[in-house]
């Protein structure tokens, strides 16, 4: 049983790996597909994987605590400005709950979820139940991997993609930095929560592959980062502010975030478990 599940990881990490580059043909096909390509194959993954590691209970409970409070600083953010800053989302992304898209909550939940794992191998923890001081370490270092995914992709969603639009503009291609410290409140919450509730139990499973799979997902999330093309004709865009940024610098520093940052993490928790084991 366990070796299908196993080969079922492998099939969702292929087609996410082979999705990622879809969104060079927004031309032909739909943006909404292709952020369902997106999305989706992680969403599945984390129940997948969680279920291995955490069985059905503790995966639906981290399921559960991403929509919940993801969606609460979202809705909140946006009719007060905390913690994110302000801003609202297009159409772009598909039907909403609220004022938030549900693919961009279930976003939350892959790769949350991916993130978490990969902080686990990072810190050595991956045959480690949670106590003690990894009740907090986990969740600092599992939040420092997921604002790396969303640095790596946020000014490219808000100025290319349009998915949504900031309000007042921002220091970071018109992005406010708020957001970003928004961000690691909202998954250090999201984290903490998890760990508490989780704390004394998830052990190792047997074989690495069940942390290789994880690693290699958020290794292709960076990778496909780099197969974002630039709008035709489109050479810079201007932020609610006024303020005009070249799309090229867009690309160019999703790119060395995409390389540097999450590439880097990728590589680090690679090495941890071929040390560890």
């Amino acid at each position: 049983m366990k070796s299908r599940q196993y080969g079922w990881l492998w099939v969702l990490l292929a087609l996410y790996a082979a999705a990622r580059p879809a969104q060079m043909f927004t031309g032909s096909i739909p943006t909404a597909i292709v952020i369902a390509l997106h999305v989706l194959p992680p969403l599945v993954f984390c129940l997948l994987h969680g279920a291995i590691v955490y069985r059905w209970p503790g995966i639906l409970t981290f399921i559960f605590l991403c929509v919940a409070i993801g969606n609460l600083f979202e809705n909140l953010s946006i009719r007060t400005g905390f913690p994110f800053g302000r801003y609202h989302f297009t159409d772009v992304m598909g039907p909403k709950i609220f004022a938030v898209p549900i693919l961009l909550g279930l976003a939350y939940v892959g790769m949350g979820y991916i993130s978490w794992t990969v902080a686990r191998v990072i810190l050595g923890d991956a045959g480690e139940s949670l106590a003690g001081w990894r009740l907090l370490t986990r969740p600092i270092v599992a939040s420092f991997l997921m604002v790396a995914w969303d640095l790596s992709q946020e000014a490219v969603w808000s100025n290319l993609v349009d998915g949504w639009r900031w309000h007042d503009g921002g220091a970071f291609y018109g992005v406010p930095l708020s957001n970003f410290l928004g961000w690691y409140l909202t998954v250090f919450l999201i984290y903490l929560s998890f760990a508490l509730i989780v704390r004394g139990g998830a052990g190792k499973p047997a074989g690495r592959w069940i942390w290789q799979t994880a690693i290699l997902f958020y290794g292709a999330s960076a990778a496909g980062n780099l197969a974002v093309p630039a709008p035709p004709g489109v050479t810079a865009v201007r932020d609610a502010a006024g303020t005009v940024w070249p799309v090229s610098g867009i690309l160019g520093t999703s790119a060395l975030v995409s390389v540097l940052v999450m590439g880097g993490f990728a590589v680090l928790a690679w090495v941890r478990l071929v040390d560890n084991s």
